[in-house]
């Protein structure tokens, strides 16, 4: 990637066919997608790749179990579809996760027998593998700490997982390798319009300057997720919400919770939704909620309510009860599902929709992660036209994502937190190689070691601990106490790299360890 004055240059400097406001999964789809087919195209996140709704998903690649339950058959094929692409364009971030459904009623297994049947019949030749039945011996097996009392079998199935903020990161990547200008921490103001009201541009803030700049596109594309309506509220005060944000929070224990490679997929939780305990990154990852959360911000926080019913409900099927002081972190995301009065959130499906304004401004909501790259071809079909440009065919369906390698390949690293590079894995430790103590952890409770700051910075745009805290490394979600207590040795290690003095360095530690600690139940 080049430098950050040089991408500011270019932003300010040029016209471009494609402008994406917005970089988490939804926006960078558009300018992977766009770039790919060859559009001069310019994308612009007010924070970071992935700050918001797309590094704090459930981190699965699937067709949505639930969404079968509601009879939303055209969903689960398309999110199945999807889920199988994803699983070839991306190996080192998406892979095979075995899921069981605990069945402790006779009843049951017939029931979601025929049903995970029909799931793997809709996902047809991407299917990643059958489902079956299973005696409780054989659920045991998969799950040792399950609760044993009362349980008659499981049906197992199969669903992707993945690292959300490291998929942004390699979306990031790809544009950029495909000429596309991408830049963070550039945060946009206003709409520019032309003579006739058509938006045909944007003005944006440089955050680490407080210089503020334009730059001009054939077409706008509005990709903010919960903070869409703001957006649209820029070309025309009065514009109707068309969003509303969800709240779901997920619990990280330690990885003892949930012995085994085999996640749980709770069918019927409390008020009737889904709940998962799933392995992750050494670590076992428990969620969702689905609240409504009546503002759109970029750090929601967990309600002691939410928390209580997941640990309650995980613990209605784990042999060991989880409590408080066993969470290692929490966090919480908003949903950007599309505005539906009158319909409790959890019964609204994730489908997405493509908004076209009087003055040009497209703008997408909905959808979820494992559609992000039909959502992103919907949105182009529409800013095409809308630019006035020559149309172009997707290149999309097979376009293998940065980091690409073969999941066979020998090359591929065996270790959770270096296979998310993938065929860049090389680079990754020649940043370690390059610094004195370079392989050393950061912490001895996370797995990174301490060149990863300097790789984050070089190569993936990490401007700010945060950065590389959070989103280029998830040691933030893995344990937010850990994060918390290596915030000065990454601060000291990016002012290096980024030419920072003493203030900066002592502003990050602070601005870091006040976030790490909403991430920690007290």
């Amino acid at each position: 990637m080049l430098n950050r004055e040089e991408l500011v240059r270019r932003a300010s400097g040029g016209s471009f066919d494609i402008i994406v406001i917005g970089g988490g999964a939804s926006g960078l789809g558009v300018a992977v997608d766009a770039a790919s087919r060859g559009y001069t195209t310019l994308l612009l996140e007010q924070v970071d790749f992935a700050k918001g709704t797309s590094s704090r998903s459930t981190k699965l690649v699937h067709g949505g179990v639930r969404y079968l339950q509601q009879g939303n058959i055209s969903l689960v094929r398309e999110a199945l579809h999807e889920r199988g692409l994803m699983y070839d364009n991306a190996p080192h971030l998406v892979t095979n996760l075995a899921f069981v459904v605990p069945r402790y009623k006779w009843w049951e297994g017939p029931f979601y027998g025929i049903g995970l049947k029909l799931y793997d019949l809709l996902a047809g030749r991407l299917n990643l593998a059958r489902s079956k039945s299973l005696s409780a011996a054989a659920t045991i097996e998969k799950i040792p700490n399950l609760e044993q009392e009362g349980l008659d079998g499981g049906t197992e199935y199969h669903d992707g997982q993945f690292d959300d903020a490291r998929m942004c990161v390699s979306l990031v990547r790809t544009a950029s390798d495909h000429g596309a200008v991408i830049l963070n921490h550039a945060r946009v103001t206003g709409l520019e319009r032309d003579g006739d009201g058509h938006v045909c541009g944007v003005s944006f803030i440089d955050d680490e300057t407080g210089e503020s700049h334009t730059s001009v596109g054939s077409v706008v594309v509005n990709a903010t997720g919960v903070f869409a309506n703001a957006v649209r509220r820029m070309e025309e005060s009065e514009a109707l919400s068309v969003v509303e944000p969800s709240r779901g929070v997920h619990l990280v224990l330690d990885s003892s919770f949930l012995q085994g490679e085999t996640a749980i997929m709770v069918p019927h939780t409390d008020d009737g939704r889904v709940l998962f305990v799933i392995p992750w990154h050494e670590r076992c990852l428990v969620g969702t909620t689905d609240e409504s959360a009546p503002e759109p911000i970029l750090e929601p926080r967990a309600s002691d309510e939410e928390v209580e019913f997941i640990l309650r409900n995980a613990a209605r099927y784990l042999s060991r009860d989880p409590v408080r002081s066993d969470v290692l972190s929490v966090f919480a995301g908003l949903r950007p599902l599309v505005r539906h009065e009158g319909q409790a959130t959890k019964r609204i499906s994730r489908e997405h929709e493509v908004l076209v304004s009087r003055g040009g401004l497209v703008t997408v909501i909905g959808g979820k992660w494992t559609t992000y790259r039909r959502m992103a071809a919907d949105v182009m079909d529409h800013a095409i036209d809308v630019g006035g440009l020559e149309r172009r065919d997707c290149k999309s369906e097979h376009l293998q994502i940065r980091g690409w390698l073969d999941r066979d390949d020998p090359k591929m690293p065996d270790q959770n937190w270096l296979r998310v590079y993938g065929a860049d894995a090389d680079e990754v430790m020649r940043a370690c190689d390059g610094i004195e103590r370079g392989h050393e952890l950061l912490h001895e409770r996370l797995p990174y070691p301490r060149g990863v700051v300097l790789h984050a910075a070089r190569y993936e745009a990490a401007r700010t601990v945060e950065d590389v805290l959070s989103r280029r490394t998830r040691a933030l979600l893995l344990d937010a106490a850990a994060a918390f207590e290596c915030a000065e040795d990454v601060a000291g290690l990016l002012a290096g790299e980024l030419g920072r003095d003493g203030a900066w360095t002592t502003s990050q530690v602070a601005e870091f360890q006040a976030l790490a600690a909403g991430y920690q139940l007290s």
